[in-house]
């Protein structure tokens, strides 16, 4: 596979940061196309020889709501076939939970919405409600030995109440946490955020919530996924969720598009000099095969950049091939 110039200021001793491909599951779930096991599976094997350390397989919801998920358990199975690649499934509730725990998942995400009308939306619930189904979700999860993740969902904005006020997220944060949510992942459903609102919820929440725990789930419909990254990044977080080919979006919540492409939240980091283990010509195999599945190009806003790179590292590498065969 042909190589990039290096894009790190400095290889030695860099600070590693998690990133975690969502492709497969807010990736796929609202498209129209349907992708069959095969094509997931195929997807999964791409994004783990890129180097993609960690992925959300799936999701153990009803299938009548999410078509797109209905494989969850056949998913799952060819995921745990790819070690050390860590794979995790939403499981919205104990239901869930239990068909998650059958299939032999280890890791499950539960996803709080952080305003009454979004859970009302999604869900059907209050916000009380929900938190106390997430709550329960995770104990059980954790009495069981799997690893957790939390999302806080509509974060900075919902679409229907327009502006989150932190203190609420910080409440329903420490309640995931006490419930033994191993990652908070603060999520900007529809793409909302500005790298100043970012850290100003981050202000708010550091000094309550281990930063080591925290995560970001970027969606770029305003063009600022990245920028968002970054400014996370700058108060010390370290895990972040993206998605090949930027996507994604909430069946639930209008105007949420795509997720921030993993190749860009990718270059970004190796460029400031971040270790993420991810191969950028590999990951770029990987969101082609992703829009084959779908019949569609897919790539974020480096793609193009990218495959020019990617090409000419080919004709250069084509063009000494044959002088070393014209020499020997």
């Amino acid at each position: 596979m042909p190589t990039l110039p290096n894009l790190s200021p400095s290889r030695d001793l860099r600070e590693r940061v998690v990133v975690t491909d969502v492709a497969l599951r807010d990736g796929l779930q609202n498209q129209p196309q349907h992708v069959a096991t095969a094509g997931k599976a195929a997807l999964m094997r791409a994004l783990a020889a890129a180097g993609v350390p960690s992925i959300e397989a799936t999701s153990f919801v009803s299938p009548r709501a999410v078509p797109q998920m209905a494989d969850a358990t056949a998913v799952i199975a060819e995921a745990l076939t790819l070690a050390p690649l860590r794979a995790s499934a939403l499981a919205p509730n104990l239901k869930g939970l239990e068909r998650a725990i059958a299939a032999g998942t280890r890791e499950v995400a539960v996803v709080l919405s952080c305003t009454e009308t979004m859970n009302g939306k999604n869900i059907n619930m209050s916000l009380a409600e929900a938190t106390r189904v997430s709550c329960e979700t995770l104990r059980a999860a954790r009495a069981q030995g799997l690893s957790t993740r939390a999302y806080l969902a509509v974060a900075f904005e919902c679409p229907f109440e327009g502006p989150t006020p932190p203190e609420r997220v910080l409440e329903l944060g420490l309640a995931l946490l006490e419930a033994g949510a191993d990652e908070i992942v603060v999520a900007d459903t529809i793409g909302a955020a500005s790298p100043a609102q970012v850290q100003q919820l981050l202000r708010r929440l550091v000094p309550h919530l281990p930063v080591d725990r925290l995560g970001l789930h970027l969606h770029d419909t305003r063009g600022m996924g990245v920028a968002n990254a970054y400014a996370g990044l700058e108060l010390g977080v370290r895990r972040f969720d993206a998605s090949a080919g930027g996507l994604g979006g909430c069946p639930f919540a209008p105007g949420a598009s795509g997720n921030v492409a993993t190749e860009d939240l990718v270059l970004m980091l190796e460029q400031s000099g971040f270790a993420t283990g991810i191969s950028l010509p590999a990951l770029a195999s990987a969101v082609d095969l992703a829009g084959e599945l779908l019949g569609r190009p897919l790539g974020g806003r480096c793609m193009p950049w990218l495959r020019r790179q990617l090409a000419r590292a080919a004709s250069d590498g084509g063009q000494a091939a044959r002088a070393n065969s014209a020499g020997a």
